[in-house]
């Protein structure tokens, strides 16, 4: 990869070498959903070029985007945790090219090193903190400024 993925950074050579030996080249285009919420985890990417929006079905309304992916990021993580479902959306807001992984094959790779295992596991648990600490900052800004007092320039 030209600009390398901070999870891939993170990895020991190694490890990062067996990897890539499981993944291939995956191309999306504009308005693809690649992956729906509450459907099978079975894949996950590491974003080349583009950008892919998560967002979270709201009943009665269109699907809420709770974050926007570029270059370099992770794209799924939920087929790393039980009960393996995806926990959002996420569909192409460009056009993407990404490299995909099997999970089951990263899984048993997992099994068979588990200082890779370890090591993975570490890296995407940071990506999942960083993502909720975002969100939690998204609805903090929405709730404040849905609630702040409006000043009126006439008083």
């Amino acid at each position: 990869m030209s600009t390398m993925s901070p999870l891939l950074k993170a990895l020991p050579d190694e490890g990062r070498e067996r990897l890539m030996a499981l993944s291939r080249e995956r191309d999306f285009t504009a308005g693809t959903r690649i992956f729906e919420e509450d459907h099978r985890a079975k894949k996950f990417w590491i974003i080349r070029t583009g950008a892919v929006d998560l967002d979270l079905h709201v009943p009665g309304q269109r699907a809420v985007v709770v974050e926007s992916l570029g270059p370099g990021a992770l794209l799924g993580w939920s087929w790393l945790f039980a009960p393996h479902t995806w926990h959002l959306g996420a569909q192409a807001a460009t056009p993407v090219r990404a490299v995909e992984f099997d999970a089951a094959q990263v899984l048993a790779l997992c099994e068979e090193d588990p200082v890779f295992g370890q090591a993975l596991t570490r890296c995407i648990a940071e990506v999942i903190a960083h993502r909720l600490q975002s969100a939690r900052h998204g609805l903090l800004d929405r709730t404040t400024s849905a609630t702040a007092p409006s000043r009126d320039p006439a008083r």
